[in-house]
């Protein structure tokens, strides 16, 4: 299998691949290379739909020049926990990040989701942030204000009263409830808008279909994250109770 970075050729087949309406593994598959690799390089630049394998291939090599730029005087990467491989650990944030822009999430709240979640401590300081992401402390700010009101990302004072800044399992849980109370919030608008239109026209009818529609889907949200809550504190490896 082959390693390293992609070729431009391996890019024009990746486009190739796309305009075919072939899934990722498929195009993985026939470049002999990790799904991942592919879906990484296509959310990196510009999504299925806007893929360009000459633009992809400039833009990776600007990014390359910048971490040269910004690597470390001595040349080595830095010391990984658990024995990890810096590289595969370095490789694989960038996926995660990019899945998590492929969702909506803007650029840099997407860095730093990836960042926090991928510590053992599922925690980071603004301060480790800055340096960790190699960003400004402005755009470390923005990025939590944003992560905070999507309930993603909660705020704590360590033990030297620094704000640390948590991704910890139960912040999933409480995303998804945000997610299923935002939604119920646009049934509610919709509803009102059914009053206001005049029922049974044509523009309250389309409100009171979406209105039911998301209604269904907020309920399922928060019924099924309910349900599930205790996944986020079970052991891997351990059957989860009927």
């Amino acid at each position: 299998m082959p390693g390293g970075r992609l070729t431009q050729q391996e890019r024009q087949q990746i486009a190739l691949g796309l305009a075919d309406g072939l899934a990722y593994a498929e195009i993985a598959r026939r470049l002999e290379r990790p799904t991942s690799t592919v879906t990484r390089e296509v959310m990196r630049n510009g999504g299925p739909s806007a893929y360009r394998a000459e633009v992809a291939h400039r833009a990776t090599e600007r990014r390359a020049h910048r971490r040269g730029r910004t690597a470390p005087r001595d040349g080595r990467a830095p010391e990984q926990a658990y024995g990890r491989d810096a590289e595969a650990v370095r490789e694989y944030e960038e996926t995660f990040t990019t899945v998590m822009m492929g969702s909506g999430m803007p650029t840099m709240m997407s860095r730093v989701m990836a960042c926090i979640t991928l510590t053992d401590t599922g925690s980071l300081t603004a301060a480790e942030l800055v340096q960790r992401l190699n960003v400004s402390p402005a755009s470390v700010s923005k990025a939590i204000t944003f992560l905070e009101s999507q309930g993603m990302v909660r705020r704590e004072r360590d033990e030297r009263r620094r704000e640390r800044y948590v991704v910890d399992d139960d912040i999933w849980y409480q995303s998804m409830m945000a997610s299923a109370r935002s939604t119920a919030q646009i049934v509610e608008i919709a509803r009102q808008g059914v009053t206001v239109l005049g029922p049974d026209t044509p523009a309250a009818v389309r409100l009171e279909n979406i209105a039911r529609f998301l209604d269904f889907v907020s309920e399922s949200i928060a019924r099924a994250a309910e349900q599930a809550r205790d996944i986020l504190s079970t052991k891997p490896g351990t059957p989860p109770e009927d």
